[in-house]
Formats: C-alpha cells, structure tokens, sequence
C-alpha cells in the first residue's frame, strides 16, 4: 500500500505525492521503520547544495534531520511524514542540478539534462541496487563537474566559508551539461584546448584557436550537438564582416586579382547547387559599405583557412571545428583569435578519434564527405575554474564571463 501522504510540504510535495499515490512498493528512505544509511549521505549532499545551484540547500538538510529526528520512534505516522519529506527534498536537488546551462545552445533535445521529473527521479531511487551510491552517482553529475565542485567544497570546508566563490557556481553551470560516461569532445575555450573523453577520463588533447571577444566580438558560444561526419578539402565560406571589412576594399584597390591570388570566387547564393559569379559585377562598394551582402567562398588548397579537414556539427551560429594553415598561432599563450570557429591543432589525429582509424579521402574533388561510425557529442563551453590536486585555479577571463568574487551568488 502507498503511504500516507504527510509531508514539510516543499516545493515538489504535489509532484512527490503523486508519484506516491501510484507507488505500490516499499518505502524509498526507509525498511522495516529504520532509515537507511543513505539519508545522511542526502543530508551531506543538500548541505553542499549552493555549489549545484540550491541556495536553500543547508535549510532542506536541516528540515531532513528534523523529518528523521521525528521518526525515530517509528511510529507510521512519523515515517510516513519522513519518507515523503526526504523524497521531496531530492527530487528539488535533481531538478535543480539537472537544469540546462543558461546560455548554451543545445542543437538536439537529446543532449538537454534528462530524468527531471519526480516520478523519474524517485522510481530510478527506489530501483537502485545501492542507494548511497545512487545518490553519490547522480549527485557527482560528471567527472568535470565532480572535480570542480569537489574542490570548491574542500576549500569553504577548510576556511569555514558558507558561501561558494560565484566564478566557481557559474562554471559549474557550464559544466552541467558535460556528459558522465560514453566518447565525446569538449572545447574549452577558456583555456583553448579541446579534450577527448572515453567514459569519463580524458584520453587525447590538443591545443585549439577560439572566438576572439575583445577585437571581433565573436566569442566561441557554448554548444551542445553532434559530429555525424568530418568534410575533406573543404570550401571557406568568408564571414560577412571579413568580406565587408577585407575582401571588398582588397577588390576596390586591386580588382577580380585580388580574388584570384586567394583563390576566392563570388557565388551566386548559398545553396549547395550554386554558381559563381563574375566579380565585375558585383557593386564591391555596396559590399564595403554593408548595404548589400553576398557569398565570397575560397576554394580548397594549401592556403584555405580550413586546411584539409573541417568537422561540422549543427547549430545555428554556424560554429565547427576545421583545421587550418596558420600554424603559428598554436605557439601563443592566449589562443583566441578566430572569428567564433575552432581550429584544431592537430585535425588529422582528431579525425583518427572520431573515425576510429585513418580518414580517407572519397576523392580529390572539393567538399567530400566521410561518415563516422557513430555521431560523437561535442560540446564548447567555457571552464575557467581548472581542478588540479584538488585545488582550483583560475585562467584568465578572456570573454568577461565570470562574475566578480565578491558579486552575489545567482541560485535557486
């Protein structure tokens, strides 16, 4: 029989309370009237709550403790009045670490935080072959994220600190999203480097070139899709700001030469069927001024600005990651350069991971396809909190994301 309906009456007693009308099996928190040893592990989790998001986290402990105090003489009533408070109390902690990262765009629904709603949570709970480590596991969300936080709470912990440094919580916003097990990719643009993940370990990594913010104001944005395919001897579609800014004064000053030594042609429009144009019949003076705009691609060589690979992944600000002949930027400190895209240091090897073996090229023509066995998620974020012996430190700032030290914590 379902229990009782009795409760401090939280935020999710309605939802908890259904899940309880149509629950026919034993209580969750507790067996035979005893509380199992997993409420003080939920207890030890709440407490540590502000770092996920939860500012009222020490409350919801202190009104669990409260819930098991008065259940402590196992009377039905008491435990009942238990068991639905401490379901209520986790499944407000779930939904509130499950929230998506504000600001990220996720390009497919699969990638968005699943299993948010109460009946999700508690059934997954009660079908647990281990509580504790039920409530360790979800509540650790990801190995980036478990390592950030972690080390935050070591540190307020060791210094008596009630309230978590806020550059920590919104990195730990970014890092929601990140995936616990499977193969995937995450670039980091805060510290310009992009890791390979094999079921929660980082197996590869590389240095890349992001978004530059400060001179272009095209910072690389947070992501979250999918790599179905990698393009060898791809096109370079010029960005409209560079054909503005480059191409067309460079075609004023030099005429169609300009586009010739680049190997730059003027196509009619962007479907994938379209033609090029004659650049003398462009009005290259509309361009410069911005009142018109038109398709400016370069044509696979040793120059393009792709290299000889790029790795496309939907979304809709037409970011990707590619390869590239400007080698030199990989020898700098600060790598954020681009125009939003990410060059890959090592595009080859990173396609060797994706694919599983060697690339190979269809055929010299431009533009040709190869399929991955599988589509790998990837993910742009933005850590500027790094773990590191259980300490945290901070990278430079370079988007002005973070917020100040001192600044109020933005929570639930």
């Amino acid at each position: 029989m379902a229990l009782p309906y009795q409760s401090a009456g939280l935020a999710t007693s309605s939802e908890v309370q259904n899940f309880y009308r149509g629950w026919k099996f034993a209580p969750i928190w507790f067996q035979g009237g005893v509380a199992k040893p997993a409420t003080a592990d939920l207890m030890r989790i709440l407490n540590r709550a502000p770092l996920d998001g939860l500012a009222n986290g020490p409350a919801l402990a202190a009104t669990v403790q409260a819930a098991m105090q008065r259940a402590a003489g196992r009377d039905p009533a008491s435990v009942a009045y238990a068991e639905h408070t401490l379901s209520e109390a986790w499944t407000l902690y779930v939904k509130s670490l499950k929230r998506p990262t504000p600001g990220m765009i996720y390009a497919y629904d699969m990638l968005k935080p699943r299993n948010t709603q109460a009946d999700q949570i508690l059934s997954i709970a009660a079908g647990s072959a281990s509580l504790a480590q039920h409530l360790n596991s979800v509540s650790a969300l990801n190995p980036v994220y478990a390592q950030i936080r972690d080390a935050e709470w070591q540190r307020m912990q060791a210094t008596g600190t009630s309230a978590p440094d806020p550059r920590v919580v919104a990195n730990l916003d970014r890092a929601r999203s990140i995936p616990a097990t499977g193969k995937f990719a995450v670039v980091d643009a805060a510290t310009q480097r992009l890791l390979m993940f094999e079921n929660g370990q980082v197996v590869d990594s590389m240095k890349v070139v992001v978004g530059d913010k400060t001179k272009l104001g095209l910072p690389t944005p947070m992501i979250a899709s999918m790599i179905y395919y990698m393009v060898h001897n791809p096109y370079w579609n010029v960005p409209h700001h560079l054909v503005r800014k480059t191409v067309a004064p460079g075609v004023l000053a030099q005429g169609p030469a300009y586009l010739k030594a680049r190997g730059y042609e003027v196509m009619k429009d962007w479907t994938p069927e379209s033609t090029a144009l004659d650049p003398k019949s462009i009005d290259w003076k509309a361009v410069k001024e911005g009142t018109i705009q038109i398709r400016v691609r370069q044509k696979p060589s040793g120059a393009n600005s792709m290299g000889d690979m790029k790795f496309p992944f939907a979304n809709p600000e037409d970011i990707f990651l590619h390869d590239t002949p400007m080698r030199d930027y990989f020898k700098l400190a600060s790598r954020d350069k681009s125009n939003g895209c990410v060059r890959l240091e090592d595009a080859p090897r990173f396609a060797r991971w994706l694919l599983g073996h060697e690339p190979v090229k269809p055929s010299n023509g431009a533009e040709q396809f190869e399929q991955l066995p599988r589509g790998v998620p990837v993910f742009t974020t933005y850590l500027t909190a790094q773990p590191e012996n259980g300490q945290l430190t901070f990278v430079k700032d370079i988007y002005g994301w973070d917020p100040q030290p001192g600044s109020q914590v933005a929570t639930n």
